[in-house]
């Protein structure tokens, strides 16, 4: 787990909370014009959970490869 989603308190917006540990921890790519990114999900069934009320939270990962 990289960090949590949640609705806003206001309603009208997610909130991506992200761990500044975890993050450095991830692994990145980079693409053909020498951007650096970092891969992570986030379920869409989840967010939709969140959305519609049904959770408080979901969680933001990235998906390792063993």
């Amino acid at each position: 787990m990289v960090g949590y989603v949640r609705k806003s308190n206001a309603g009208g917006a997610l909130k991506i909370s992200i761990n500044t540990s975890a993050f450095q921890d991830c692994s990145t790519y980079e693409t053909s014009d020498g951007q650096t990114y970092v891969p992570l999900v986030i379920s869409m069934n989840a967010v939709r959970r969140v959305i519609d009320g049904e959770r408080a939270v979901t969680t933001v990962s990235q998906l390792q490869d063993n």
